[in-house]
């Protein structure tokens, strides 16, 4: 009777931990930062580190997604690394107003994810159209910063605009050329013909050097997903086309006014002019250069080891107050 009685008694409810609030309530380190007063951009927080990380993605108009290989890397180094789409990309909301679509209100975006992360102190790595988006930031926010990565990028559009006709007159066979040239005059970009020559000669030659049915799942993903309208808008219809209002970004004259530690990391094979990184490395005044002997674009996938390698070595010295830079 007394067990009885005993199970008949209404369920007390288990004790609680703590009233629940929005910061305290575990999402997997993903989480919203408001910019501009009326928009959200994603973030994800991956592992626990006094080196603290903030990703900025290539494009523009693409997303974090093929960035995602970081996950292997500096994590179990002990370091805290941020992911973020920027505006129009990826998670984050994606308005139709093409007025936002410019380096300068970005870099504002920046500043306000950093806020919103709360960091301080922190590291940043750029990649391609995210390097760019770094120095910019550098230049009028770099009190924030303690080392910065720059990845895969020259410091300026006129650059890459003449290293990407010397490409095409190195990676196109005669007939090729003569064939994209015409469907370049008929203005023919989403037709598959234009779309494998591109591919073909140029993607898998500097921008990935595997064959395309190789290309890692998360680079994949995040070529499904960019926001062309933002990369047409900014950039061109492609690397042979650059008609956006980046067209006339230049960098090199600033360089020298960035002084915190910083490694521009490449590869030999890049769509970047080698070279071009080479001069960038000397402009900084308290840089690092490393171009990795068998990367291209996507160094962090086609020449992974020595990419990371380099990577985390970097940011370690930094860290710990060793970081020597390169004779100049």
């Amino acid at each position: 009777m007394t067990a009885l009685f005993a199970c008949k008694q209404p369920q007390q409810a288990a004790p609680a931990s703590g009233e629940a609030t929005a910061d305290s309530i575990k999402t997997g380190g993903n989480r919203l930062i408001s910019v501009d007063g009326k928009y959200k951009v994603w973030t994800k927080k991956v592992g626990n580190g006094k080196i603290k990380v903030l990703l900025l993605h290539g494009g523009p108009g693409f997303s974090h997604d093929y960035m995602e290989c970081f996950d292997d890397f500096l994590p179990k180094e002990g370091m805290e690394i941020y992911y973020y789409d920027q505006l129009g990309c990826g998670n984050s909301d994606a308005p139709s107003d093409t007025s936002l679509w410019n380096t300068k209100r970005y870099v504002e975006e920046v500043e306000q994810v950093r806020k919103g992360l709360g960091l301080e102190d922190f590291y940043i790595v750029g990649h391609s159209w995210g390097t760019l988006l770094a120095m910019e930031y550098l230049d009028k926010y770099q009190s924030h910063v303690k080392g910065v990565v720059f990845s895969n990028m020259t410091a300026s559009i006129g650059d890459y605009i003449d290293y990407s006709a010397t490409l095409k007159r190195k990676l196109f066979t005669a007939r090729d050329r003569a064939i994209y040239d015409s469907l370049d005059r008929r203005k023919a970009y989403t037709t598959p013909k234009y779309t494998e020559l591109l591919m073909d000669n140029l993607y898998t030659k500097v921008i990935c050097r595997l064959p395309m049915d190789q290309w890692p799942e998360p680079l994949t993903r995040a070529f499904k997903k960019a926001n062309q309208t933002i990369y047409v808008q900014m950039q061109g219809v492609d690397e042979f086309h650059v008609t956006g209002n980046l067209k006339d970004w230049d960098f090199w004259s600033r360089l020298p006014g960035i002084k915190v530690p910083a490694l521009v990391l490449g590869g030999v094979y890049d769509e970047m002019n080698p070279e071009s990184m080479k001069k960038e490395g000397r402009l900084l005044p308290n840089s690092r250069t490393y171009l990795c002997p068998e990367g291209s674009h996507m160094a962090m996938y086609d020449d992974q080891q020595r990419y990371f390698s380099t990577l985390t070595t970097f940011l370690k010295e930094v860290d710990e107050g060793k970081f020597k830079a390169d004779a100049k």
